[in-house]
């Protein structure tokens, strides 16, 4: 990645921090586009360079997180089983792509309480899982077929949803966050594994 895009990545970021930092403090709904444009130091035509609104702040990288996660999965070693490359998939995706500690919490308390944010989670989910389950058919016709790959997508995603929310409620650290969600997205995906004898 080249100077200028990190630059972009770190400003989309930066203005991903501030937002859900000033839902949380002030409100979702109290909370406008100016503002959060003004405390991550940008300009607001800026804000709309990289977001068509604000809620679409919360749910912005799901589409370049995907792709990482298929390049992830097709660049799967010989001796590598597919329960084991979408682990490491979802092991590089938390590291690249994680929150700050409290701003996962924030997010989850954002997605738990207001109406607006989870309807729109739930399309976003769906479309996401979709994406996922139709390229892991692509890339894996003689072991995956659109139920099992349905399956599999759906366990991910689902042991991601649950572990956020069960953290948020135990009152997880970010680093405890972080372990949990890797230790769930292996049981989901033990389905995978035949069973030893």
């Amino acid at each position: 990645m080249d100077r200028r895009e990190r630059r972009k990545r770190e400003t989309r970021q930066r203005i991903v921090d501030t937002a859900i930092r000033l839902f949380a403090e002030q409100g979702y709904e109290r909370t406008t586009v100016v503002q959060i444009a003004e405390a991550a130091d940008v300009a607001t035509k800026t804000f709309f360079n990289y977001f068509p609104s604000k809620e679409d702040v919360l749910f912005d990288d799901g589409g370049p997180r995907i792709d990482h996660m298929l390049a992830i999965v097709a660049s799967r070693g010989p001796d590598e089983s597919l329960p084991d490359v979408l682990l490491r998939a979802h092991d590089e995706l938390i590291t690249e792509y994680r929150p700050g500690p409290e701003l996962a919490k924030l997010f989850t308390e954002l997605v738990t309480t207001v109406p607006a944010i989870q309807s729109r989670m739930l399309r976003v989910a769906f479309e996401a899982q979709r994406r996922m389950a139709t390229a892991l058919v692509e890339r894996y016709p003689d072991e995956l077929d659109a139920i099992s790959a349905a399956a599999v997508v759906g366990a991910i995603v689902g042991a991601t949803h649950a572990v956020a929310l069960t953290s948020y409620e135990l009152g997880q650290s970010g680093d405890e966050y972080r372990e949990s969600l890797v230790r769930g997205i292996g049981i989901a995906l033990r389905g995978l594994t035949p069973p030893r004898r």
